[in-house]
């Protein structure tokens, strides 16, 4: 007899919010009390619904985990760099899940001084995360902070390099980040608000005291923005920050003076955005002042910050995005983005010969990586594209030689990118605009409309989603997927306007360009409405949900992780972590034109009585970034609401958070959860 398998379904409990005058019912608000039991029965209830209805793939799911696992060097390490007389390295080794952490004093040939092996560290914790390593100045102290719980709240320790001991002191509720004064006993470290979680407060510990001593620096009592603290890479300044989402902000002190006040390097100012760059006798500083919508580089003495002593460096243009600049003695090396493409731009001082690394295809990425000393004329930086695995290159900005460090072995025997090809296609969005999409596949597909075709989106925060190699993705695109990048507006992929026209009030264009790329590759023949699905976390999970409550017909299946989808609601309640800071990207619901602006587009206000694809929805209990309740109070409503009989799952990892699993091989099965979906639903078996 064949067990009929139930979907669980919540109970209705309405509650009404009021705002502007217009009430809305939510029955399943009561989802976000962490504590009831009531709430934890429901979530354990949808996660053994989709355990049973997906129990044929269980077998599918550990063979993909070992062929994924099997294509990765386990035993692999980082290409090393030398900063103050030491080398340090990040390694993993076989059959283990978290990174060693370790350094060599002067020689890579010197004996190995172990750090930190987060293997240990991490015994007896479901989730473990070590964060923020800062060594002091003399080599001797280094503060680490770790999170076992996935809140993103760290604790703050130091460790002894010397005698390996590791001080009783805890920092509690942290970022993690933490940076030492020049006189190597003085910390300073942000704490978080321990309702909202914004970084709100910066501290100064000394060594031998006791954290109820500590004194605060500064506090951001603005709740839009969050604070920060780090150290110049000239280590000459000590540097607190604040930003929110169109403003920024820094307060300078020398570090060898530990005990001095913090100087204001330019107040803020509403929509000035800038950042800052010691060198010599100077501060270089990425901005957008004067309008300069893209940015621009200008340059000031160190002893007048003020904007009106700020000159012109690199002018502002129209069709380049600035994005970040390094540093050296003898160049200056500026990242940029120009037609949705990263450049790396090469500028002797001397103001003679500057070049950009040539880069021959379309759909790759490239950046520069850690480059901790002035004195220098290499220069490293990192490339992949959607087929060719990460390198790191050492490039000799003198004499145009490159070293390649290391490349990421895929193992197996069986990897070669020449078997893959990559494309970057335009599609036209309803408004006229074009749209990028990069995408691979195996050699020889045709364009029947046959192929199963997976696009990827975020869209938010001015978040690029550059085009990168994923060893795991063998396994869809080995097994005949096309895999795809939709750069939609929202992200900063064709420069800052891309992103100001995918924000506030033009947000919609965000899910529109994706509905747009999808009708697209349909129209192409890359696929067909059988055959495409969609996948998004976070901000990209509010993007899943607007788009199948505007489009259910394109997508056969839908991967929505960690969604963020009961919109005003959240940006309704100051109290979630991240809300008040979030007001310049969706905009603030207490006034009603935003309120009305997102109401037409919240994915769970939008529900309704329709088909809907195939969806699989992830979260985590004790997720800070996207409460869990979210997901899964849209699951619930959706339960109720959808017509036919497609799939609908929530999984909900109850030790885990924004980021899910921490080690590097749990990591994997959560996506081999993913993958078994999608296959299934192609009638992909093994």
């Amino acid at each position: 007899m064949v067990e009929l398998i139930t979907a669980p379904l919540a109970t209705v409990k309405p509650h009404q919010i009021e705002k502007h005058g217009h009430v809305r019912t939510d029955n399943y608000y009561w989802l976000n009390e962490r504590e009831n039991p009531e709430v934890i029965d429901y979530l354990n209830k949808e996660n053994e619904y989709y355990n049973k209805m997906t129990e044929h793939t269980k077998q599918f799911q550990a063979d993909l985990f070992e062929e994924m696992k099997s294509r990765i060097k386990e035993d692999d390490s980082s290409v090393p760099y030398l900063y103050n007389g030491y080398y340090y390295i990040t390694r993993f080794e076989k059959g283990k899940d978290y990174p060693i952490y370790s350094r060599k004093k002067e020689s890579l040939d010197a004996e190995e001084e172990i750090m930190f092996d987060c293997n240990e560290m991490a015994k007896g914790f479901v989730y473990f995360q070590l964060s923020g390593m800062s060594v002091s100045e003399d080599n001797k102290w280094c503060a680490f902070g770790v999170d076992t719980v996935s809140r993103r709240e760290y604790t703050i320790q130091i460790k002894n390099l010397e005698t390996s001991e590791i001080l009783p002191v805890k920092l509690e509720k942290t970022t993690g980040g933490s940076t030492w004064a020049a006189d190597n006993k003085t910390l300073f470290y942000t704490r978080k608000d321990l309702v909202t979680l914004r970084s709100d407060k910066i501290y100064k510990h000394k060594l031998g005291s006791e954290p109820n001593d500590d004194q605060v620096v500064f506090h951001e009592k603005d709740d839009t923005f969050s604070t920060f603290i780090y150290k110049e890479k000239s280590k000459k300044y000590l540097v607190i920050g604040s930003s929110s989402t169109l403003t920024s902000e820094y307060q300078i002190l020398r570090a060898d003076n530990p005990d001095g006040k913090f100087e204001l390097f330019q107040k803020r100012t509403r929509e000035l955005e800038y950042s800052i760059s010691h060198f010599g006798d100077s501060f270089y500083i990425l901005t957008n002042k004067d309008k300069a919508t893209n940015f621009k580089l200008m340059k000031t003495p160190e002893n007048a910050t003020s904007k009106e002593n700020w000159v012109d460096l690199i002018p502002h243009r129209e069709d380049t995005l600035l994005e970040g600049i390094d540093i050296f003695r003898d160049y200056l090396v500026v990242e940029e983005r120009n037609n949705g493409l990263n450049k790396i731009r090469i500028m002797p001082s001397n103001g003679e010969g500057e070049y950009y690394l040539p880069f021959e295809i379309e759909t790759y990425t490239a950046y520069t990586t850690t480059n901790v000393d002035f004195d220098t004329e290499i220069l490293r930086y990192s490339y992949q594209s959607m087929a060719t695995p990460p390198s790191v290159i050492d490039f000799n900005m003198r004499t145009k030689e490159k070293t390649i460090k290391k490349e990421q072995e895929v193992l197996g025997g069986k990897f070669d990118k020449n078997n893959y090809t990559e494309e970057r296609i335009w599609a036209t969005a309803k408004d006229g605009t074009k749209v990028p999409i990069s995408l691979v596949h195996r050699n020889g597909i045709k364009k029947d409309g046959s192929n199963p075709f997976l696009l990827y989106a975020y869209g938010s925060y001015g978040s690029s989603m550059d085009p990168y190699f994923s060893s795991i993705r063998l396994s869809l695109l080995d097994r005949g997927f096309i895999y795809a990048i939709a750069h939609i507006r929202g992200g900063e992929d064709l420069g800052r306007e891309w992103y100001e026209n995918g924000k506030l009030l033009k947000k919609k264009n965000t899910f529109t360009d994706f509905i747009d790329c999808s009708r697209y590759v349909i129209e192409q023949k890359y696929t067909s409405e059988k055959h495409l699905y969609a996948e998004g976390g976070s901000a990209g999970g509010l993007l899943m949900g607007a788009i199948i409550n505007e489009a259910p017909e394109l997508y056969n299946g839908v991967i929505a992780q960690v969604p963020f989808v009961d919109v005003i609601t959240t940006m309704l309640d100051d109290t979630i972590p991240l809300t008040t800071g979030e007001y310049d990207e969706w905009g603030n619901p207490n006034e009603k034109k935003y309120y009305d602006y997102m109401l037409s587009y919240s994915p769970y206000d939008n529900v309704k009585q329709q088909k809907y694809p195939n969806m699989l929805v992830t979260t985590g209990l004790h997720d800070s970034q996207v409460q869990y309740w979210e997901p899964a109070k849209w699951v619930a409503k959706l339960r109720v609401m959808k017509l036919g009989d497609s799939q609908l799952f929530l999984d909900t990892n109850m030790d885990t958070g924004h980021g899910g699993a921490s080690g590097r091989f749990e990591a994997i099965k959560e996506v081999t959860k993913e993958y078994t979906f999608l296959l299934d639903l192609e009638g992909i078996k093994k």
